[in-house]
């Protein structure tokens, strides 16, 4: 099969690999679409996503396809049932595990992080993490379910009620995401900042977004929301979603940002607002729930899916050679 295989850092190749090996709990799958992420940029350049990738290493965690074959021990799908995969694999027995939080399981394993993914014409993963597509969910959208997950995890994280009003930081493609998942989750009003004017104007026009602010060259407004969600990473946008918090707010710090970065706040404001700053990690058993809402209608990501991408232009996109990107998938499978 063919294979875009990891072998260094920021080094990639287009490698013939044999088909995988299936053991009696595991399914194989005829890749359809893997989707490009953050995740994926850190990996490439030698930096951890959720664990370490090691290569040589078959990357791609955001997956859909065709089951092609399944263990003795699988019941749950069949051959030829569309499917995407959950690339997070929890031990079970740690701590974390045994008091329901395994998303920081001390022993975390993913697809197309720890173990082959997605970027080859077939993978492997445990039964447990492989779910039936339903029939109006297409493979190319059903690509997105892992992003979608994640926010929806950030987003159960919090407290929310109608009368909030929320402002999103970040006009990638996760903060669209929230943009529409909040209103999905019932508050009344959800305003996003960002500095692509495109984008900005789309979220008004397709997905109910209020007010937006280009932050190039306006200010989020300061002491006037209910929950935050930065979806950046940055310190001065982190210092941004404190500062945009009104008393007894919520500020969801989602943006994943360089490890040795730091950012300032006053803590006489935490106490005096009585905020609360949360952190928010992968996506524990919110996959049912990110699938529920393609099918049901309440998110449309086919507007945010800007690049389809062949393989061999994977490395071009992640050495930011491919412009304009608001959300790349890669078309694995024929």
């Amino acid at each position: 099969m063919k294979a875009l295989v990891l072998t260094g850092v920021k080094e990639f190749e287009i490698q013939e690999l044999p088909t995988p090996e299936i053991k009696p709990s595991e399914v194989l799958i005829n890749t359809a679409y893997a989707g490009v992420c953050g995740t994926d940029h850190d990996l490439y350049a030698g930096r951890p996503g959720s664990a370490a990738a090691v290569p040589p290493i078959v990357l791609g965690h955001e997956n859909s396809g065709v089951v092609a074959a399944v263990g003795a021990e699988v019941t749950g799908v069949k051959v030829g049932d569309r499917v995407a995969v959950d690339p997070n694999i929890y031990c079970g027995q740690c701590e974390y595990c045994l008091t329901q939080r395994p998303e920081l399981c001390d022993h975390l394993s993913a697809v197309g992080v720890t173990r082959d993914g997605g970027l080859a014409e077939q993978f492997t993963a445990p039964a447990t993490v492989v779910y039936k597509l339903p029939d109006n969910v297409s493979l190319k959208d059903a690509a997105a379910i892992e992003p979608i997950s994640c926010a929806v995890h950030g987003v159960d994280l919090l407290k929310l009620r109608p009368y909030q009003k929320a402002l999103i930081i970040g006009d990638g493609f996760m903060g669209q995401l929230f943009a529409q998942i909040v209103q999905a989750y019932g508050v009344h009003q959800v305003d996003l900042a960002g500095i692509f004017d495109e984008k900005l104007r789309r979220n008004q026009e397709l997905f109910g977004v209020k007010n937006v602010f280009n932050t190039t060259r306006e200010d989020v407004p300061t002491d006037a929301y209910d929950v935050i969600i930065e979806a950046v990473g940055l310190p001065q946008t982190q210092a941004q979603a404190v500062a945009a918090a009104k008393k007894g707010a919520q500020v969801l710090m989602f943006g994943v940002g360089p490890q040795e970065a730091h950012f300032e706040m006053n803590t006489y404001d935490i106490y005096k607002k009585q905020l609360t700053i949360q952190g928010s990690f992968i996506n524990p058993l919110t996959f049912k729930d990110a699938i529920s809402l393609l099918e049901s209608g309440k998110m449309n990501v086919a507007p945010l899916i800007s690049h389809e991408l062949e393989l061999e232009e994977v490395q071009d996109f992640l050495d930011g050679k491919i412009k304009g990107v608001s959300k790349a998938v890669v078309k694995v499978g024929r």
